[in-house]
């Protein structure tokens, strides 16, 4: 991995930043930080990074020398919520649990959520606990694993259907100054469990906000997740999310990625397909204007054989804005009979905005049905013709024709009422456009 010249100064504030923080000593934080050290910061000469400048955004826009909490004034978190959404919830807000606006609703028969941190620090975390989620891999990963500062563990009993979605919000409160913050979760489904995970990002303030957050998910045998990112931050966000899903035999996965808003999202999504009889859906969004840049990295990777993948990215760019994908499927020597299908499509509403795709795909299988493609390009004219003729206004035409092309994502979202959300918020924002 290439390592920037410019980053040495910043990589020695973080890492003088680790060095006072009272969990320095922990074992597997310490490791993660001697991994962070030699991997460096990416430059633009990573291949990974390439097309996400982050460290130069970090450099510019953050003292990393700050490493106080910063306490929050946040009283209500309506604003912050799903709409008539019946949901466990769990807060966090600057990276630190907020147990005043967290509420469990089901009951503990059903779910287990418990304190991840004490867990860690008390050697008794669970035994999945950076068991598929590298820290040696990307630098990023290290570095939440060394400084992060909060974390919940949720466990579903085998047999066990969760009635009611969990949410994770996380809120940064940047109305004082600029927040920073690293945020953990485990999440495990037993045998043939069911849960829905969703997850949201927001914001109040002004300033610059900087927020890793790193999750590991196993789904076991039988069991189904129906998994929910929602990235629509009005602040001056820079997330990377480094997500680990592990499938056993005979599982079921859904997930969609919604992203509208912030300054630089970068999500790295990795799924592995362990087992046999796996059913795995992969959808994402992200409908961007502004000078804003999200970067989807997506590894889905078939370990044995008869299983089932497909995944589906579709981006909208208006503005200034810049989307990036760059999505991989291996399928390894003995994931025989496997089927995986790729897709990426993005439509381009401006000179000025641009993508960046790249689709891979790597077979050691010679008994499979597998398939790749990205398409990019604008509008139909004929097609916005005949609307235009038929008494429509241009931007509602725009408008109609996004939203027919955006909608297909939201096929794995099962709940009415969360499905209701998302299909509002998208239609919020094509009308913008």
């Amino acid at each position: 991995m290439s390592v920037a010249t410019y980053d040495i100064d910043l990589k020695e504030k973080i890492v003088r930043a680790f060095e006072q923080t009272p969990d320095r000593k922990n074992v597997q934080r310490t490791e993660a930080m001697r991994y962070f050290q030699m991997l460096g910061l990416p430059g633009s000469k990573t291949e990974e990074y390439r097309f996400a400048p982050i460290t130069r955004a970090l450099e510019k826009n953050f003292n990393f020398e700050l490493i106080h909490p910063i306490e929050s004034k946040i009283k209500s978190i309506d604003q912050f919520l799903i709409p008539d959404l019946e949901a466990n919830l769990i807060v966090f807000i600057n990276g630190v649990y907020s147990s005043a606006h967290s509420k469990i609703i089901s009951p503990e028969s059903e779910i287990k959520i418990s304190d991840l941190r004490k867990a860690v620090n008390q050697n008794e975390a669970p035994v999945y606990f950076e068991k598929y989620l590298k820290t040696s891999v990307d630098p990023f990963m290290a570095l939440n694993s060394a400084l992060w500062q909060d974390g919940v563990f949720i466990q579903v009993p085998a047999k066990t259907k969760v009635k009611k979605p969990v949410i994770v919000l996380h809120i940064s409160d940047a109305e004082k100054e600029q927040s920073i913050a690293h945020t953990r979760l485990l999440v495990v489904l037993e045998n043939d469990s069911e849960l829905t995970l969703i997850e949201k990002s927001a914001s109040t303030g002004e300033n610059n906000i900087f927020h890793t957050f790193a999750e590991e998910i196993v789904v076991k045998e039988k069991a189904s997740l129906d998994y929910v990112k929602i990235q629509n931050d009005e602040g001056k966000l820079h997330q990377v999310a480094n997500s680990m899903i592990h499938q056993s035999s005979s599982s079921k996965l859904n997930t969609f990625t919604l992203t509208l808003n912030g300054s630089l999202i970068r999500n790295n999504f990795n799924i592995a397909i362990d087992g046999e009889n796996c059913e795995s859906h992969f959808y994402g969004l992200y409908l961007l204007n502004g000078n804003t840049l999200a970067d989807n990295h997506t590894v889905v990777d078939h370990l044995k054989p008869n299983s089932f993948s497909n995944e589906l990215y579709k981006g909208v760019m208006d503005g200034n804005s810049k989307g990036v994908f760059n999505g991989k499927i291996f399928v390894r020597p003995h994931a025989q009979k496997t089927n995986a299908f790729q897709s990426n499509r993005n439509i381009l509403l401006t000179d000025t905005a641009t993508v960046n795709t790249k689709p891979q795909l790597e077979i050691w299988a010679d008994d499979v049905k597998c398939s790749h493609g990205c398409t990019s390009g604008q509008l139909d004219d004929e097609a916005l013709f005949y609307l235009r003729s038929r008494g429509i206004s241009l931007n509602e035409a725009k408008a109609m024709l996004l939203y027919a092309f955006a909608i297909e994502t939201l096929e794995p979202i099962k709940n009415p009422v969360l499905k209701i959300y998302l299909d509002s918020l998208i239609s919020k924002r094509l009308n913008k456009f």
